[in-house]
């Protein structure tokens, strides 16, 4: 059971770089935006407020964090819960809006575009594209340690010159009788010999035994 709980570390490089990096992006954008002229109102670079927190900077960090965990761990229960808090991040991203609104959250602030589809542009990739995208690694991150590989199930290879105790794998004796464990020998070959053993050379005969033809 414990080695199906281990994954190579390779398996969530990929899913978990890009998850860093949307995080990010999606924590930096309302802050640095301005810069460039894409973000959110107001036209102010590094304008902080509780908004911007509970809308733009939580989500980010979960999402991060998540990241993180899946490009580091080799663990595959911890990968698969960095991979489902990325996706609550990536969820928060596009459902934020309106479930903040419960609690009179009003948002980050309108997008800065002057014209319809830039504004469609700043919203897809500050909250709705950018959630979407972050939930579709995290669940590819979770479908690829969800699964455990041939090679990670499978048993060790018995070692045919030390086999554990309780082992049935076969011993494999050398050519030479020097290259034979102490005390042990090749398997006999061949049926069992029948009758008595023929006299050895040098034995003399006993009156009253009977003798072996050869």
């Amino acid at each position: 059971m414990t080695g199906t709980m281990r994954a190579p570390r390779t398996r969530g490089v990929l899913s978990g770089t890009l998850l860093v990096l949307l995080g990010l992006w999606g924590g930096l954008l309302p802050f640095i935006g301005p810069y460039f002229g894409f973000g959110f109102a107001p036209d102010d670079t590094w304008v902080y407020d509780t908004d911007r927190l509970q809308l733009a900077i939580a989500p980010a960090v979960a999402v991060v964090l998540g990241g993180l965990i899946v490009l580091a761990v080799a663990n595959r229960a911890l990968a698969m819960l960095g991979a489902w808090l990325a996706a609550l991040g990536g969820a928060w991203f596009v459902a934020g809006h309106t479930v903040a609104a419960l609690w009179d959250v009003s948002g980050v602030g309108a997008p800065l575009g002057s014209g319809e589809s830039q504004r469609i542009a700043e919203q897809l990739a500050g909250f709705t594209g950018l959630g979407v995208a972050i939930a579709f690694l995290a669940g590819l991150a979770l479908g690829r340690f969800a699964v455990a590989g041939a090679r990670e199930t499978a048993p060790p290879a018995a070692d045919p010159e030390h086999p554990s105790p309780g082992s049935t794998q076969p011993l494999v004796y050398g050519r030479y009788a020097r290259e034979n464990p102490p005390g042990q020998g090749p398997p006999p070959q061949g049926p069992p010999p029948q009758g008595p053993p023929p006299p050895r050379p040098g034995d003399q005969p006993v009156a009253g035994e009977p003798r072996y033809e050869r």
